[in-house]
């Protein structure tokens, strides 16, 4: 008996999960934790974005930042200088020329040291050469693209937008799903920047000759201000303190009641500012994003404790999405935007519309055959269906997953193989009682007999639902939830809960079953 009450206490309670979503105006008199189902872009309207992993990019910076690394490691007087000329980068491999063939050995031992496995170094005489090989950028492409959907969604979490759906799809692209979302153009905005800050000292010793030609010295760059990209200011390509450092960034206030960015440092990018702030009073540092200036304030006294306050003229709304920005962190890669798809919520409303209209005509279909054919056991086969549907829904919004059309031809698809795998064992019922064994014998072994072919068939479809949930992408995934969850409250309610409504039917009484085709 307890089993029994089990049984019905879940069937119970996965239908009551679904009645925020069947009847949205009880949902205010359920815990908060039972919301209703999330609807997909197609369902509920929005904006869809593909977005491409710029690696040709990503590449020119690896390969920048090995020329940076090789050059440092070779001239570190702590482990001793070693003399080099041509320092190349050419079609992404580095190379540079030891003097001392004596030295060779010694360099490509520091070099290797330094990068480990990450790097393919080779030698031919004294030239020495430093490159990535496929397997390596197809790892950096790779951690690059996982990289990016996660500060992607950090982004957008950090906008407000409910029930994003990002994922990655084939290899270096980013599919980005916002329902209820009629204009993207700001988040298109934010997750389109980079996001890579930094901190450069400035170079006052450029003339002002040297500007207006566009001549920079060496290991100085000219870069633009953010608001004005005509007005260059000359900075040391020497990176300070990198942005990789901050850990929060926040929008505020300043003492004029002006916006700014305050932001806070670990303990190793807090050192570093306070070294920075320490050695350079007086002399001016850039604040630099994406290659262009935010700022360039004047350091009046040393800053400790790793906190600093970002000022450019931002309005609110400007300070709190570079605060998002730099929350986030930096993009690995830049991303763009090579598909735009606008949903509108009216299409979705009518798409819902023409699916309940086809749901109720069919689901009726169904109750009038299975009540035709077989009678009493009809009714209990409806109830169970009734019941798999409310389960269906109500896990599939307790398990956060988004509803789609795709999703729903999994409802429709799981819910006709429930009624087969109802029919099933009321077949066998039948094929007893026209041999002659009294009715609730004849109820016993149908569901006896029917068992195992109604667990191997729905069994096979999970492992074909949860191999498209695995590898699918999209509307595959969609499908493959409610598929999956589908066949799991199938086997549920056919397997237990059909059989449970079926002893209560026939009370242990051998009751007349009015199959058609079947003894009276």
């Amino acid at each position: 008996m307890f089993k029994k009450l089990a049984i019905v206490f879940i069937a119970v309670f996965g239908v009551l999960l679904a009645v925020p979503t069947m009847a949205p105006k009880l949902a205010p008199y359920f815990p908060s934790w039972i919301q209703p189902v999330q609807l997909g872009l197609d369902l509920k309207g929005g904006a869809q974005l593909l977005l491409e992993v710029d690696t040709s990019t990503m590449f020119q910076e690896k390969t920048a930042q090995l020329y940076d690394e090789a050059r440092s490691n070779l001239i570190d007087r702590n482990k001793g200088v070693i003399r080099f000329s041509n320092l190349r980068n050419v079609d992404g491999v580095v190379s540079l020329t030891v003097r001392d063939a004596d030295d060779v050995s010694k360099a490509k031992g520091r070099l290797k040291s330094a990068f480990g496995n990450t790097v393919d170094i080779s030698s031919d005489g004294n030239v020495i050469k430093l490159s990535y090989s496929e397997k390596q950028k197809a790892e950096m492409v790779q951690d690059a693209l996982a990289r990016s959907i996660e500060i992607v969604r950090r982004r957008i979490d950090a906008l407000g937008t409910k029930e994003p759906s990002i994922q990655s799809q084939g290899g270096k692209y980013i599919l980005v799903q916002l329902p209820g979302v009629d204009n993207p153009e700001r988040i298109k905005e934010l997750i389109g920047q980079t996001a890579k800050m930094t901190f450069h000292l400035v170079n006052e010793s450029v003339s002002a000759e040297q500007m207006a030609a566009g001549r920079a010295p060496n290991g100085t760059e000219f870069l633009p201000y953010i608001d004005a990209p005509d007005q260059k200011i000359p900075v040391y390509s020497r990176v300070e303190v990198s942005g990789d450092s901050l850990t929060d960034s926040q929008a505020d206030f300043d003492q004029n009641n002006m916006p700014v960015v305050t932001t806070v440092f670990d303990a190793s990018g807090a050192r570093r500012f306070a070294k920075l702030t320490t050695e350079h009073v007086n002399e001016r540092f850039a604040i630099v994003l994406d290659g262009k200036v935010l700022s360039a304030p004047t350091i009046r006294e040393p800053i400790p404790g790793g906190r600093g306050q970002i000022s450019g003229g931002f309005t609110l709304q400007g300070a709190k999405d570079l605060a998002v920005l730099l929350r986030s962190g930096a993009l690995p890669a830049p991303l763009t935007v090579i598909e735009e798809r606008t949903v509108g919520a009216g299409l979705g409303a009518d798409t819902i519309a023409g699916g309940k209209i086809g749901a109720v005509a069919g689901v009726l279909f169904i109750f009038i055959f299975l009540f035709m054919v077989y009678r009493g056991f009809g009714v209990i086969a409806a109830i169970s269906l009734m019941v798999n549907l409310g389960m269906i829904v109500g896990f599939t919004a307790l398990f956060g997953a988004t509803l789609t059309l795709p999703g729903i031809a999994g409802i429709v698809l799981t819910l006709g193989m429930a009624v087969d795998a109802n029919v099933l064992p009321f077949e066998r019922i039948r094929d007893e009682v026209r041999a002659g064994t009294p009715t609730l014998r004849a109820a016993n072994l149908g569901f006896d007999r029917a068992m195992k072919a109604v667990l191997d068939g729905n069994l096979t479809t999970l492992i074909c639902g949860l191999v498209l949930f695995q590898f699918g992408a999209g509307p595959i995934r969609g499908f493959a939830v409610t598929l999956s969850i589908g066949i799991l409250t199938t086997l549920f309610t056919c397997v237990w809960l059909t059989k449970v409504l079926v002893d209560w039917y026939m009370n242990g009484k051998n009751k007349k079953i009015g199959f058609v085709g079947g003894k009276k």
